[in-house]
């Protein structure tokens, strides 16, 4: 029997137990996978040993190795999370699920998967407390995943994209124990943000994923955000010159976390341009997915064809990187014929698209919309239209487009990049989540707006429909997300479509 504060639940691996509040049962720490220890930090993850008596999972874990994290003058702690928390034995989930009763119906699962460019991040953020979703009906799961070298660096003698096969794994942990928290283990739905949505795109894209993932968010991420294998072996190769090894998982395999984690903030701004591809992060993370593909590109092929796509972007995602830096105000057509050029191989005829699209527009505007198609856009329409034109007749995509603007640093942040994310979580409410530096502004936001984007993401789990009309590739009908929610057809079809 469980005690009423002190839930116990059995998984394959041991038994674990958690903490009961309001109504909501909280496990944290649970391992999913094998501690990435030594020459294990380049392999493909393994089973975890199984444990004697009862495991505590009431306080969180470790995290995977990371530099502390920060962008100018807007306090992204409650994202990025409070940096490394040490341990070996970091790769795990946490579960939130309701209050559980015995021989209750099975709840669809939500399991989520974090940004913060491929190298920081984790599941202690504040802004992914799953206590919401519990709340709501749903059992919510957040794995960690290796970040930076150990994750994602492409190194000859090691398989790649290890981060991804970290989420794989996850997801198998899922389907085996999550009936035990009073989870559906047959609806399952993956989510993620930024670097955690491009993942979510390289598990439709993943053969190894099969029947593993029923339905998929991808928020801000990318379908077109892999790199080619010759751009991964540049930073490769920068990297084995910064830490003066062969480019070798041997030679990595015996270095601390330490010094992967000190080399991994040397490769940022490598230049992964090549004669056939430009690079999908525009300089702002060495770290991607490794693919011979795009994920856009498996999905047109039939991937994930069976899969409920929801996919969505924010109205000024490039926000982000410019004006808490000071970069928004100062830009110059300088500037911005940069970034089209290292985003696109006709700069001049996107300049003039965006021009025509946006008359008056400032050089900062100019500058953080090519930067928002390039990162996020762009990526994530190739995807949703190949998602539509492949899914099955029993499955459906769904888009969105997040419009509300905080009024954090003078007004200037907007809708920005991850702005969407306390909303989903219901967490708008948080005060550590308002303030003039903090995410959402000084100014309350709609009253209303948290738990409606957070009952369409619910929804979506439990029947594959958020509330507004399917996408298709002729209308591309998209629900646009602000105080007032409104369904276009198209939005910034012309500037989107400059990008072929």
């Amino acid at each position: 029997m469980n005690d009423y504060h002190r839930p116990v639940v059995s998984t394959a691996q041991g038994s674990v137990r958690g903490l009961r509040r309001h109504g909501v049962d909280a496990f944290l720490g649970i391992p999913y996978a094998a501690p990435p220890r030594g020459a294990g930090r380049f392999a493909p993850p393994g089973p975890h040993a199984p444990w004697d008596g009862v495991r505590d999972a009431t306080a969180p874990g470790p995290t995977a190795p990371q530099s502390e994290r920060g962008l100018g003058d807007v306090d992204m702690s409650p994202y990025f999370g409070t940096g490394w928390s040490r341990g070996t034995d970091y790769l795990t989930v946490n579960v939130w699920t309701p209050a559980m009763n015995d021989g209750g119906r099975p709840a669809p699962v939500m399991v989520f998967v974090h940004g913060g460019g491929f190298v920081a991040g984790s599941t202690r953020s504040a802004l992914y407390d799953g206590s919401a979703f519990a709340r709501d009906g749903v059992v919510l799961v957040s794995p960690t995943y290796r970040l930076g070298i150990a994750g994602f660096l492409d190194l000859p003698g090691a398989p790649a994209n290890r981060g991804l096969l970290d989420v794989v794994a996850a997801l198998r942990w899922v389907r085996e124990n999550i009936a035990a928290f009073g989870g559906d283990p047959g609806n399952v739905t993956l989510f993620g943000q930024s670097a955690g949505a491009t993942l979510v795109g390289g598990v439709l894209a993943e053969p190894r994923a099969a029947g593993l993932v029923h339905r998929a968010i991808v928020q801000s991420g990318s379908g077109l955000g892999a790199f080619t294998r010759e751009q991964a072996a540049r930073v490769t190769a920068a990297a084995a010159d910064v830490l003066g090894v062969a480019p070798r998982a041997d030679a990595f395999a015996d270095l601390s976390d330490d010094r992967l984690v000190e080399a991994a903030s040397h490769l940022t701004g490598i230049d992964l341009r090549t004669e056939t591809h430009h690079d999908p992060l525009l300089g702002l993370s060495p770290f991607s997915l490794v693919l011979d593909a795009q994920p856009a590109a498996s999905v047109a092929a039939g991937l994930g064809a069976d899969v409920d796509l929801l996919v969505g972007t924010n109205a000024e995602e490039g926000n982000l990187y410019l004006v808490p830096v000071g970069r928004y105000a100062t830009s110059t057509l300088d500037d911005v014929r940069a970034v089209a050029t290292s985003a696109h191989p006709d700069p001049a005829r996107l300049i003039e698209t965006y021009r025509g699209a946006r008359p008056g527009a400032s050089f900062g505007e100019l500058r953080s919309a090519v930067m928002s198609d390039a990162l996020f856009g762009a990526g994530s329409r190739a995807l949703a239209d190949a998602h539509a034109a492949r899914s099955a007749s029993t499955t459906t995509t769904h888009r969105y487009e997040f419009a509300w603007r905080s009024h954090a640093l003078d007004g200037k942040l907007g809708a920005t990049h991850a702005m969407e994310l306390p909303f989903v979580f219901d967490l708008a409410h948080r005060p550590r989540l308002r303030g003039p530096r903090a995410l959402l502004g000084p100014d309350a936001p709609p009253a209303d707006l948290a738990a409606r984007m957070h009952a369409a993401w619910v929804r979506f789990a439990r029947t594959g429909d958020p509330g507004w009309a399917p996408y298709d590739v002729t209308r591309r009908t998209t629900m646009r997300i602000d105080a007032e929610w409104t369904q276009v057809d198209d939005p910034r079809g012309e500037e989107l479509g400059a990008w072929g």
